[in-house]
């Protein structure tokens, strides 16, 4: 058999760039927290800054629910309920509808964008929080945020 053959068989072939190397395997074990998307930890930070507002407010909250999107969608100006820093929304509080309870989004990318570094960013998704659980039960952010 010719070796150029055999190379275009190799099922091995088919997962490496031309020179033969490519990524064997991922990089960091599922377990290591390096081994998480951006996604994935932006997810944690908001429930990490949620729970000390649900521990505290948890009878007023059972009917809402925290989201996050990645990009908010195109919106008519004027729209009440929506958290903005200069024209781009980093939440938005959702009513509740007649199929729907009431919700708040958050938008992953905008408040990456803000944020210097780690730690501003847990910062920036916590104040932003406070304010969208304030707009929800009508109260001071002075007062969600007091615990």
């Amino acid at each position: 058999m010719a070796r150029g053959s055999r190379r275009q068989d190799s099922p091995r072939r088919r997962n490496r760039d031309r020179h033969g190397r490519g990524l064997r395997g991922p990089l960091y074990p599922a377990t290591l927290p390096a081994a998480r998307s951006r996604a994935e930890r932006f997810d944690a930070l908001v429930i990490e800054a949620l729970e000390p507002i649900e521990a505290r407010w948890r009878t007023e909250l059972t009917q809402l629910d925290v989201a996050v999107d990645d990009v908010p969608e195109v919106q008519v100006e004027g729209e009440d309920g929506v958290v903005e820093d200069g024209n781009v929304p980093l939440a938005r509080l959702l009513p509740a509808g007649s199929e729907n309870r009431a919700r708040i989004v958050l938008y992953r990318r905008p408040l990456e964008a803000r944020a210097k570094d780690g730690a501003d960013l847990a910062d920036l998704v916590h104040d932003v929080l406070v304010e969208q659980v304030a707009n929800y039960l009508g109260l001071d952010p002075d007062v969600i945020d007091e615990g």
